[in-house]
């Protein structure tokens, strides 16, 4: 028993080399670390269940929430992580796209990363920051290989939006050959 929850273990952490590629190349080969109150492994459905004041990384990124359920594919890889806040506290996920580059944060009651469309869906207070800009509604999506985001504000069951999406862009700095 003790053996098989290794080799689960380890086929989880090595699934989530996948993360987000668009980060850090250091990422993807870095250690996974996760730490939590309890661990539920469910190895025929391909499922990893971790619960109380989690906390995941790997390289640059930072995964922070109350519960986070592993989903793997067929071939033992990831396909999706879904993680949900709890307590009043929104899931965070945080990661370094370039060594250049600032961190892009995110926060939702639910944050859900698709491994095969490499697409992270915020969910329910949903808030990203990129780049000194901010995105706000009930919805963000982000795509991290076109960096694409799309947001939109949340609905009744009669499809009367409820709310606006609000977005902050930042300007650029200014080329020191302009000033």
């Amino acid at each position: 028993m003790r053996r098989e929850l290794g080799q689960i273990l380890v086929l989880t952490a090595l699934g989530f080399s996948s993360l987000p590629a668009v980060a850090l190349e250091s990422d993807a080969s870095a250690a996974i670390e996760i730490a939590a109150d309890q661990l539920e492994i469910d190895d025929r459905q391909g499922t990893a269940v971790y619960t109380g004041d989690v906390d995941m990384r790997q390289g640059s990124m930072n995964l922070k929430a109350a519960r986070v359920d592993i989903q793997r594919g067929a071939n033992g890889q990831v396909s999706q992580v879904t993680a949900k806040g709890g307590g009043g506290e929104r899931a965070y996920l945080e990661q370094k796209p370039a060594p250049d580059e600032d961190l892009v944060k995110g926060w939702g009651d639910t944050v859900v990363y698709h491994a095969a469309e490499r697409r992270v869906e915020l969910i329910g207070n949903a808030e990203l920051h990129q780049a000194g800009d901010t995105f706000d509604g009930a919805y963000v999506e982000y795509y991290l290989d076109s960096r694409r985001i799309q947001a939109r504000a949340s609905q009744d069951s009669d499809g009367n939006s409820d709310g606006r999406v609000r977005m902050t862009l930042t300007p650029r700095d200014a080329s020191p050959s302009s000033q």
